[in-house]
């Protein structure tokens, strides 16, 4: 006979790539919708001034009825009502269970099978890096169509603010639209800055986390538990948000930009053009708008993500990260 402890051990041994997938999928859902309301706040900033929608006779800057990220948020609930922080959480959740689901899995895969760890089972700091960008950036591209729902979707309220009409009504709806009117291939639009802000952001957050981790296991008295698992998530929000944010704005501007009927952007032609358009208009540090919320996003996200994932792999029966 068979215990139940005997089967909750065995499934992740029998099937050890589809259980990581499944519990950082859930850990990635709990960290996203605790923080999504902050994720709404650095969207809407890195939209607001933009100086290519001044030139199309869009919102000007000046326009814009509040600036900053308390204000933003304060804004968001007084005009729009406080669910709406919520709004466009649910094709996220979607995009970070494919994302983080296929990202985790990616680069463990990677460190112990492809790059693998050296004979005294660190692992270089260079290979970590590799691992990172390259599991980072085959997650996103996965999970990009349901990014670019979500960042449509967080863009409605302010929207009807400015008297236009709604573009989506719902994930569906929006999936359809974009299908619609850009084919497969529209699901894909903006790819190349996402799987570029991907690369660095895991780069930040996979990279230090790992690393920082092992560090502290092996020149530290701290054990494989809670105080080492947030020092290093603390430290991989901080990296990750660094390095992310610019390719964050770009990404954010192309998904949200008007498209005409081949489903090609009016406002830039690549990211590159966007980025020059950007820093042109609105100086180098328009780069780093919304930094804070993402900084103070992806600080709580990555320590609730990584104590939620390393406790449920430990419950699970799968060995720590």
């Amino acid at each position: 006979m068979v215990s139940q402890g005997d089967v909750q051990l065995a499934l992740p041994e029998r099937w050890p790539r589809t259980s990581k997938f499944i519990l950082s999928a859930f850990a990635a859902a709990v960290a996203e919708i605790v923080t999504f309301p902050l994720d709404l706040t650095k969207t809407r900033l890195q939209i607001q001034g933009e100086a290519a929608q001044h030139h199309y006779g869009q919102a000007a800057a000046s326009s814009v009825p509040y600036r900053g990220m308390v204000r933003t948020a304060a804004g968001i609930v007084r005009e729009e009502g406080l669910l709406k922080l919520w709004q466009g959480a649910t094709p996220a959740v979607y995009r970070h269970i494919v994302y983080s689901g296929v990202r985790m899995v990616a680069y463990e895969q990677l460190r112990e099978s492809v790059l693998r760890r050296n004979e005294d089972g660190s692992f270089p700091l260079w290979k970590s890096v590799v691992g990172g960008m390259a599991a980072g950036a085959i997650g996103q591209f996965v999970a990009s169509p349901t990014d670019l729902v979500k960042v449509q979707m967080q863009m409605e309220g302010r929207r009807r603010l400015e008297g236009k009409p709604p573009r989506v009504h719902g994930v569906y709806q929006a999936f359809v639209k974009i299908l619609s009117e850009g084919g497969i291939r529209g699901l894909w639009a903006g790819w190349v800055p996402n799987v570029q802000r991907a690369a660095l952001v895991n780069m930040g957050d996979l990279t230090t986390y790992d690393s920082v981790k092992q560090f502290l296991l092996r020149k530290t008295p701290l054990s494989d538990g809670s105080i080492c698992h947030s020092i290093a998530s603390i430290c991989s929000g901080l990296v990750a948000a660094s390095l992310g944010t610019p390719a964050d704005v770009i990404k954010t501007r192309i998904m949200n930009q008007p498209r005409d009927q081949e489903g090609r952007g009016l406002l830039y032609k690549s990211s590159i053009d966007c980025l020059i358009q950007s820093v042109r208009g609105e100086g180098f540090m328009s780069l780093y708008k919304g930094f804070v919320p993402n900084w103070m996003r992806m600080a709580p996200w990555s320590l609730v993500f990584w104590l939620t994932y390393e406790q449920i792999r430990r419950t699970s029966g799968v060995t720590s990260f």
